[in-house]
């Protein structure tokens, strides 16, 4: 009988330890109930458009403004030749008219490849006019163009961030032109 008791006893306890030790796990996860805490939850963009979050330091002077129709403005903010063969243009596309304006579906260009996936900013080139060569938005594996997506609208006085990314060409170019539809072409020196 002895033997008996004894082994239930040490389940017991072997089973209080382990539910205390839960109580207290939980509870210094848990923390006080007086604490705010921040939102887990991912925020995505409005509208599915990709918008780059500005990173430390980067200007937000514009480093070249392209004009289009309406008040359209796209304002480059950074430029940046990146080791890995790419050039990243960041910017602002702005509505600087006094009305809301849908987004011309031309700025995606006419590929079959980049219409397929809505509005973007898949029409743009880089040229490098010494060089002879025209550099296309970049595309992902099926077929996307890695720009900002899914613009539709922009409000009187908004402003939306927007990228571009383009292979990256040889060292030795320091200056290319960038061209938009239906905006006007500017020249964009790389860093």
């Amino acid at each position: 009988m002895n033997g008996g008791f004894s082994a239930r006893a040490g389940r017991g306890i072997a089973a209080l330890a382990v539910a205390a030790g839960l109580v207290l796990g939980a509870a210094s996860c848990g923390g006080g109930g007086d604490e705010k805490k921040p939102d887990s939850r991912a925020s995505a963009p409005k509208g599915g458009a990709s918008r780059p979050t500005p990173q430390e330091g980067e200007s937000q002077e514009p480093l070249a403004e392209l004009r289009g129709q309406d008040g359209l403005l796209l304002q480059i903010t950074s430029v940046e030749r990146d080791s890995g063969g790419f050039v990243t243009l960041n910017g602002n596309f702005k509505n600087d008219g006094s009305q809301s304006l849908v987004i011309p579906s031309a700025l995606r260009g006419d590929e079959t490849e980049i219409v397929q996936h809505g509005t973007s900013l898949g029409g743009a080139t880089l040229v490098d006019p010494q060089g002879k060569k025209r550099y296309y938005v970049l595309r992902d594996t099926e077929g996307r163009p890695l720009t900002t997506t899914g613009l539709t609208t922009i409000q009187s006085g908004q402003s939306i961030p927007v990228f571009m990314q383009f292979p990256s060409p040889p060292s030795g170019t320091e200056e290319l032109t960038l061209q938009l539809p239906t905006f006007s072409s500017v020249p964009i020196k790389l860093s």
